[in-house]
């Protein structure tokens, strides 16, 4: 038996959870992007301006980073005030440190704008079709 038609097979939706190095028991649930679902993102983050008759593209990389955080972060388990104090420069104050931190769209985009090492990890992540 012979398969005739890849596109039969694709799946726009592929979601894998992985512990991210080094912290123990964070989880983080990713979910694989294919190309036309970067693409969209991308257009969707495009505006075309005119400057002396010509049309300029300009990407809002705010917009961008929203779009494919919303897109690729579905959700975490076990990011405690700790573990986020080892990722980005945090004020604690006087939390338990154990206290855990709930995964929102608005938490995970902020955790990517401000944890280089975070967003390396997640690009890392869903690149690898191989988790996949």
């Amino acid at each position: 038996m012979s398969v005739t038609n890849i596109k039969a097979l694709l799946t726009p939706v592929k979601m894998v959870e992985v512990e991210y190095p080094g912290l123990p028991g964070f989880k983080i649930k990713l979910c694989y992007l294919s190309k036309d679902t970067l693409i969209n993102i991308r257009k969707k983050s495009t505006k075309v301006t005119y400057k002396n008759r010509q049309s300029v593209e300009e990407v809002d990389d705010e917009l961008f980073l929203k779009l494919y955080t919303q897109n690729t972060i579905k959700s975490w388990t076990g990011l405690t005030l700790d573990y986020l104090s080892k990722l980005v420069p945090v004020d604690l104050g006087d939390n338990d440190p154990n206290t855990e931190v709930d995964y929102s769209e608005e938490n995970a985009l902020d955790l990517i704008k401000n944890s280089s090492n975070f967003d390396n990890f997640v690009t890392e992540q869903v690149s690898d079709l191989g988790n996949f």
